[in-house]
């Protein structure tokens, strides 16, 4: 399997076989983690960072990544960079694209919800680097999608029904499990990107999914389509529900996080605030104890940053069945492995 020069913008663009093989490599890199056979994998080689939004998991990540590999992430801001827009001239993505080929070899986009005008801007984006590209386009966070984070999250669960951090990666650990993914309040508005991923990535690894969130927070249908697809391939079961405590019934993992809704983009416009008053009036929307007791012994998750108090009580997030230290390290390794994968000579 060759993944060299491979974008990887969405986890469903990739058959289950490559998702494994970077999975696999991130698992040995894991327990092996500064061996000398991964320290000259991108010897003398850079990766360009582009941040249209701020980080803290993803910089640092990255660019650890990078280093491990004996190779260097470069961070980039737009702003530096005169690049042609809507609003102001300067140089196409074709033109800047071509050039950033010659120099790296491979390059890192995150936009997120407030720093486009519409859904949809971020991705179109990626893909427009993606078409004059020679090297890879990674996404290291969009409007649509987060496929890095899918990737942590999955190796983390497997890892914790599993036989832990440090052994071969059982990914059928995760078949007939059931993932709650469900909305919670918060004083944030945050994008779709890290929820429709988690359910792409684990409707294809063959758990159950129940969907939760109050009526008016739908999210993208291409998304909830793929995902009842996946889960039709596997004869899993997906359902969406609009109360906040039902789907909590048998889960596996807890996926507690606070997203957008349909309406957060007025005339190009970016709505935060009046997305972040309409969020604070379901506080009954919040992953508590309680809750958690109608699980069967699930598991908390979580992508970061976690909005403590909103989305779920500290109790949850620092209890003894948080995973969410273990996905942000995983964060570091599935990356190093992808970069490997995809620009290196392994």
């Amino acid at each position: 399997m060759d993944l060299y020069g491979k974008d990887f913008l969405c986890t469903q663009e990739w058959e289950v076989e490559e998702l494994m093989a970077v999975l696999d490599l991130a698992a040995k890199m894991k327990r092996d983690r500064f061996s000398p056979r991964w320290s000259r994998v991108l010897e003398n080689k850079t990766f360009f960072m582009f941040f249209y939004n701020p980080s803290v998991r993803t910089r640092q990540s990255f660019e650890c990544a990078a280093t491990e590999l004996g190779g260097h992430a470069q961070f980039l801001e737009p702003g530096a960079m005169r690049l042609k827009t809507e609003k102001t001239a300067g140089e196409t993505i074709e033109d800047a694209t071509q050039v950033m080929s010659r120099y790296a070899s491979g390059l890192g986009i995150r936009i997120l919800e407030d720093k486009i005008g519409a859904y949809g801007e971020g991705d179109d984006l990626l893909r427009q680097y993606a078409r004059w590209a020679s090297i890879p386009i990674i996404s290291m966070a969009h409007d649509k999608y987060h496929p890095c984070q899918g990737l942590a999250d999955i190796m983390g669960w497997a890892e914790w029904f599993g036989q832990g951090p440090g052994h071969t990666l059982d990914m059928g650990v995760l078949e007939g499990k059931k993932l709650l993914m469900t909305w919670g309040h918060g004083a944030l508005a945050r994008s779709w990107c890290s929820v429709q991923e988690g359910l792409l990535i684990a409707s294809r690894f063959g758990m159950h999914i129940t969907l939760a969130c109050p009526e008016g927070y739908d999210l993208d249908p291409q998304v909830i389509e793929w995902t009842k697809t996946n889960c039709g391939a596997h004869g899993t079961e997906f359902q969406i529900v609009h109360d906040p405590c039902s789907g909590y019934e048998g889960a596996h993992v807890v996926y507690s996080r606070h997203w957008m809704s349909p309406r957060a983009y007025v005339d190009g416009e970016f709505q935060k605030q009046k997305e972040v008053e309409m969020a604070l009036k379901y506080p009954q929307w919040i992953c508590d104890e309680e809750k958690m007791a109608l699980t069967t012994d699930a598991i908390f998750t979580h992508p970061m940053p976690v909005d403590r108090g909103h989305e779920v009580t500290d109790a949850v997030a620092s209890g003894p069945r948080s995973v969410i230290y273990n996905v942000a390290e995983n964060r570091l390794h599935v990356q190093k492995a992808l970069m490997a994968l995809t620009m290196g000579n392994l």
